[in-house]
């Protein structure tokens, strides 16, 4: 899971005494934990949870793995490949028809589909197969002190202190991912704060051992993300040759009528559903590559769970898959899909350009996705948002300037333990290519209504 938002109000008190102090090596890492041992003091936490802190260090292998998630810039296709297979689907039914009476409670008190959850509970940790040995609180106090985004981890750190006040783990059990993520489907400490749920009724939350603490906590967080009950998250469909490819886009809304008439239809070649529900159009590798109309629940909890598009698109459609929907089309087109290297260099020229574009990290997050679209719109191209090879051979050839507002910097790639599906092991650590933006994260498979003719045709409440 990414990095949850804490409310401004708890952010701004977690950090403002310490918001200019931070270091890319251990010098200096002392006297950050004496300050953060006042502040956690000022904020109530016990001198038995604070002491925790005499017992941390410095942890070079934290920010090593922090710097080497080049996963990140695989195409759509690419890492949902890696991410999804026959034999993961399988085990995500078998997972539903095992405690299909938890699942059913959750979905009836809180609205989230069984394949909803068993998606993220397959991709975080396996399910509970791999949650991490990383001692939690080291890990937060290192990735607090880097310079990278301190104003994301402090305000973390003394969540986790007040999480191990609570007592609904003990100290010996704050062990999880290498960011800080807790339990089976890796709860970041405010999280874990808030929304964890006792479904169990055994007087602790336990998300690292118990499966109804796990189901409905996930269930809650997703509704505290903005999750609308009964209704759908993700369809896969048709896109005609010629489109207005500049609606295309996760920050613009068209009713289903519209999409309708400027020729999107199922991906089976069936119309879809012509009414004013509303949804945007996502392209993840542009014109000529897979197709789908992202709901609210998608822009809202998907996008809030994990900020990376490529991962939280991947956990969406992993979540039609296991309610029925047949596996992704590649396309109508070759697309050729640009290396880590190629994105860099794109994102360095974009730069020159007068674009804000963030970190040059060779992903391709938002404000990347948006300045290119400016440019494919000044070029004359077709205005999908994708760097395609072939863009951004002709934006490197541009001497057209633009920019972009301050929000387009806000990268979306995310920071991730994510289990390789063929060996149920996280994905191994690859080489330190630069700094990333930040991360942050049925009843027996209920099929909702389908609002397409046939019922192959994708499944959930379409």
């Amino acid at each position: 899971m990414r990095i949850a938002f804490a409310s401004l109000a708890f952010a701004l008190t977690a950090t403002a005494a310490v918001a200019q102090t931070c270091g890319n090596t251990s010098d200096g890492f002392g006297p950050f934990i004496q300050e953060m041992k006042r502040e956690a003091a000022a904020a109530g936490v016990s001198k038995r949870s604070i002491a925790v802190l005499d017992t941390v260090s410095y942890d070079n292998a934290i920010i090593k793995r922090d710097r080497g998630q080049s996963i990140f810039s695989d195409s759509f296709l690419t890492f949902q490949k890696k991410m999804i297979s026959a034999g993961r689907l399988n085990r995500a039914k078998s997972q539903i028809e095992k405690h299909q009476a938890v699942f059913d409670k959750v979905q009836k008190q809180y609205g989230v589909p069984p394949a909803v959850i068993a998606a993220f509970w397959a991709l975080e940790t396996d399910f509970g197969a791999v949650t991490g040995d990383f001692p939690t609180i080291q890990s937060i106090a290192t990735l607090a002190w880097d310079c990278r985004r301190p104003e994301k981890f402090r305000p973390q750190l003394l969540a986790a202190l007040q999480l191990l006040d609570k007592g609904d783990l003990t100290l010996a059990e704050f062990k999880g991912a290498w960011a800080g993520e807790i339990g089976q489907t890796q709860f970041m400490a405010y999280d874990y704060n808030e929304s964890a749920v006792d479904y169990d009724g055994d007087g602790k939350r336990d998300l690292r051992n118990s499966v109804p603490d796990v189901l409905a906590s996930t269930a809650n967080l997703l509704r505290k993300h903005g999750w609308q009950p009964n209704q759908p998250w993700l369809q896969e469909v048709k896109v005609p040759v010629e489109l207005p490819w500049k609606e295309a886009d996760i920050a613009i809304k068209h009713s289903r009528s519209q999409w309708a008439k400027w020729g999107v239809t199922a991906v089976s070649g069936n119309p879809i559903k012509a009414d004013t529900m509303e949804a945007s159009l996502l392209l993840p590798m542009g014109r000529n590559g897979p197709a789908f109309l992202a709901y609210h629940n998608f822009t809202t909890s998907y996008l809030k769970w994990n900020e990376s598009l490529v991962y939280s698109l991947t956990a969406a459609y992993l979540a039609t898959r296991i309610a029925g929907a047949p596996p992704v089309s590649p396309g109508r087109g070759t697309v050729n899909h640009p290396s880590y290297e190629q994105i860099v260099e794109l994102q360095t020229k974009l730069q020159g350009l007068g674009y804000d574009v963030g970190k040059l990290d060779g992903k391709i997050g938002k404000g990347t996705r948006m300045a290119v679209k400016d440019q494919q719109l000044k070029l004359k191209l077709p205005p999908d948002s994708y760097p395609s090879v072939e863009v951004i051979a002709a934006i490197l050839k541009s001497k057209v300037h633009g920019h972009l507002p301050p929000e387009a910097t806000e990268s979306d790639a995310g920071v991730e333990q994510i289990t390789d599906e063929a060996t149920g092991e996280p994905l191994p650590d690859l080489p330190a290519e630069g700094p990333i933006p930040k991360k942050q994260k049925k009843k027996a498979v209920i099929l909702p209504e389908s609002a397409d003719q046939g019922d192959n045709e994708g499944n959930s409440l379409y």
